[in-house]
């Protein structure tokens, strides 16, 4: 492994180790080779340069994934500016909150995003930069104006024979040097600015690179959106700074569009939030295995342990047939579909995390990975559940370590509240540790409910086992006058053939089978429709505030 002291380091090492490599793809669409990469980053600081750009200066950049984002991403860190990545997913309100509140100099957006913003609404911008071709979409400065009409200029000027790996020198920094500010968008519906030192954004990638198992030039296809910490910390940066080839889905994601990358580009490790992975053990396997004679021959013992073995290389091959592991992450993963990946030995494992430590806590190796459990703490991170018995009583997870954050931009009452004197990030979310070191999430603090006699109430729990019953795509309970309902939107391809009265029934079937499950002082009173899909954060976890 070729480590480096510092995160700029190793994108200079990957840059100039894998020249004339295959780097950055466009699924379907453009590709750039490390050296292609290495010159656009160079133009990018000649442009930041001449048009006035100092060292900690903050440059946003919202859009869809893509190359463009990438370099544009990547040339921000390397010149020691301040990358504030905003998800492309808010609205045109929430992009102008976070570029004013950000003080940023420049603002780089896509071509979808172009359209929604306003750039009155952001008075202190010097410019707008174009995505997909690097133009000035607006300039308020005489300098960028001249910097933008005369880069090629200025490029050929300064490398006049040719611009070679031997070139490419970047900004050395520092363990406390800011390096971005990622607005958080969780399910309380609050963003704050989270502010990322390099040594957080290099512990997660020292982590990675001494854990998982990808090599230079292997493959690996980003879905997660790069300005959420998840997508942009594994599937992004260390998969970049790991010399590997990536394919950026810049449409939305559907599961057809999914499903056609898995088998085109066939990763070598796929990171995924649970929602993708569900929808096609659901859709694309559960229907062949879920009948009588699956069942019998599953009964088998001499038979069961081939079929399972059929059933595994087929899910293999349903995410691309080459993938080491499958890296589960963002939420909690359905019991039923966990379950059954481990029942089957499929390379299932799964993650835990937060912006706030850029992301990575916990995490296994798909072969350390035990059933309910988010992996064991990260390297450089310690865990600590803040309860009397951490083994058997929930506590508060707390973190602490190298991927922890300085705080939240401009809002020292939000950071007292998350950081302790001691330096431990208080999570908000509740769980157990056992022995061994593996962290069992129970749910988020505020999520939990209090029952009538004093008893603790997981509502993710119930969710968790609603979600695998005939019907439900997904689910959340909440409580009305000490009553628990279940707010449920039904899965439409199952429920097509369906009349309102026939769903209705499933439904008071499906209570009835849940409250059997249940403890008396957590079972639900009723279940409500729902004609529309929850509204979701990008890692796809519904947005409870909004209906709670």
């Amino acid at each position: 492994m070729d480590t480096a002291s510092s995160f700029n380091e190793y994108i200079q090492k990957a840059i100039t180790n894998n020249w004339d490599f295959d780097a950055l793809t466009d699924y379907q669409g453009i590709t750039l080779q490390f050296h292609d990469v290495a010159r656009k980053i160079e133009k990018l600081h000649i442009l930041f340069e001449n048009a006035g750009v100092q060292r900690g200066d903050k440059i946003a950049i919202c859009g869809r994934n893509s190359a463009h984002w990438a370099v544009a991403f990547l040339a921000t860190l390397t010149y020691g500016a301040v990358a504030v990545p905003i998800l492309h997913e808010f609205n045109a309100e929430q992009i102008h909150n976070i570029v004013n509140h950000s003080e940023s100099k420049l603002l780089f957006v896509g071509d979808y995003i172009v359209k929604a913003v306003k750039a009155d609404a952001m008075p202190q911008l010097e410019g707008i930069i174009n995505l997909p071709d690097f133009s000035l979409f607006l300039s308020r400065s005489e300098k960028l104006d001249y910097a933008r009409e005369h880069l090629n200029l200025m490029f050929g000027s300064k490398y006049p024979r040719a611009f070679r790996a031997g070139d490419v020198h970047y900004h050395v920094d520092q363990p406390e040097e800011l390096a971005l500010i990622n607005y958080t968008s969780g399910t309380t519906g609050f963003s704050k600015g989270v502010m990322l030192p390099y040594r957080a954004i290099w512990g997660n990638l020292d982590f990675c690179m001494r854990r998982l198992p990808v090599k230079p030039h292997d493959n690996m296809l980003s879905i997660l959106p790069m300005a959420h910490m998840y997508g942009m910390a594994i599937e992004f940066i260390y998969g970049f700074c790991q010399g590997c080839h990536l394919y950026f889905l810049t449409r939305l994601p559907s599961p057809a569009i999914i499903a056609e990358a898995f088998a085109t580009v066939r990763p070598a490790v796929v990171i995924a939030v649970p929602l993708v992975v569900e929808k096609i053990i659901r859709k694309r396997v559960f229907p062949k295995i879920q009948n009588n004679r699956m069942r019998l021959l599953l009964q088998m013992p001499v038979v069961s342990k081939k079929v399972k073995e059929k059933i595994c290389e087929q899910v293999c091959q349903a995410f691309g047939g080459r993938a080491y592991e499958v890296i589960v992450g963002g939420a909690a993963l359905s019991r039923e579909v966990e379950q059954f990946l481990y029942g089957i030995k499929f390379p299932i494992t799964v993650g835990y995390g937060a912006t706030e430590c850029a992301p990575l806590i916990t995490y296994s190796d798909y072969k350390d990975f035990v059933p309910g459990s988010c992996g064991t703490p990260v390297d450089h991170m310690e865990v600590r559940i803040d309860s009397i018995d951490p083994q058997r009583k929930p506590g508060e997870i707390l973190a602490r370590g190298t991927n922890v954050m300085q705080g939240y931009y401009k809002n020292p009452e939000a950071t007292a509240e998350a950081l302790d004197r001691d330096g431990w990030y208080h999570t908000g979310d509740l769980g157990t540790q056992s022995a061994d070191g593996h962290v069992f999430i129970l749910g988020r603090i505020k999520n939990m409910l209090l029952s009538a006699n004093g008893q603790n109430i997981y509502p993710e729990e119930i969710e968790d086992q609603l979600n695998s019953m005939p019907m439900v795509s997904e689910s959340l309970v909440m409580q009305r006058d000490n009553r628990l309902v279940a707010l449920v939107y039904p899965d439409k391809d199952e429920v097509v053939d369906f009349s309102a009265d026939e769903l209705k029934a499933v439904m008071q079937q499906n209570l009835s089978e849940l409250n059997q499950r249940l403890p008396h002082y957590s079972r639900i009173s009723d279940i409500e429709l729902r004609e529309e899909e929850f509204a979701k954060t990008p890692k796809k976890s519904i947005k409870r505030y909004l209906y709670t």
